[in-house]
């Protein structure tokens, strides 16, 4: 679940007027993936099981195409919920090796196991280390037992004192590895990706349940 994911966080550019002035980017419209209805800016989206695909969907199409068992489709939710009295320690965050202080985590059912990714320049990256410690953050925060497999994670934000935790749909945490990744610049990232992704966060907190 790398590239397609981002189907819908493509950049357009705009064309040069004859005068050279280049007027400001337009976004063309958004189409359902599946009807192709005209869609509203705040439209939903759904995972496409098979290929680990978001798409964009109009209400109609994601009322036709309910989550069943074994079908292609599942219906991204659209809240995001925090979880200000989250237990972790840092000990048990280390446990899991990541590389940087940013992950999402969330069941993968044709896996059949609990995946572990952060945003990186490139994308998506999965940990190949098992998820040992899981068990035990279930067991202390036990939220995590509503997350809904494939389409909701749990997202982890430990960057400097942060300590941010939140149940948020899956194609949040795809945009949040698509803003870090047009915004990063050098080895470091620079000071915009992480004036992004403050941005993100305060507006995740904003919004959440």
């Amino acid at each position: 679940m790398r590239d397609s994911a981002f189907t819908t966080l493509r950049r357009f550019a705009g064309t040069v007027q004859n005068s050279g002035a280049a007027p400001p980017a337009t976004k063309p419209e958004e189409r359902c993936e599946l009807c192709g209805i005209v869609l509203h800016p705040e439209h939903r989206h759904m995972l496409e099981m098979a290929k680990r695909k978001i798409v964009c969907a109009c209400d109609a199409c994601t009322t036709t195409f309910v989550p069943v068992v074994e079908g292609r489709f599942k219906v991204i939710p659209r809240d995001a919920r925090a979880l200000p009295d989250f237990r972790m320690s840092d000990s048990e965050w280390e446990s899991l090796a990541l590389p940087i202080s940013l992950a999402f985590f969330f069941y993968n059912t044709p896996g059949k196991k609990m995946v572990a990714m952060y945003p990186s320049p490139a994308g998506a990256t999965e940990s190949l280390l098992p998820l040992t410690s899981w068990e035990t953050l279930v067991a202390n925060n036990p939220a995590l037992r509503t997350l809904e497999p494939d389409v909701e994670a749990l997202l982890i934000n430990r960057v400097k004192e942060t300590r941010a935790h939140f149940i948020v749909p899956i194609d949040k945490c795809f945009e949040l590895v698509g803003t870090i990744r047009m915004h990063w610049r050098g080895l470091s990232g620079g000071e915009e990706v992480w004036n992004a992704i403050d941005k993100f966060f305060a507006g995740l907190k904003e919004n959440a349940r």
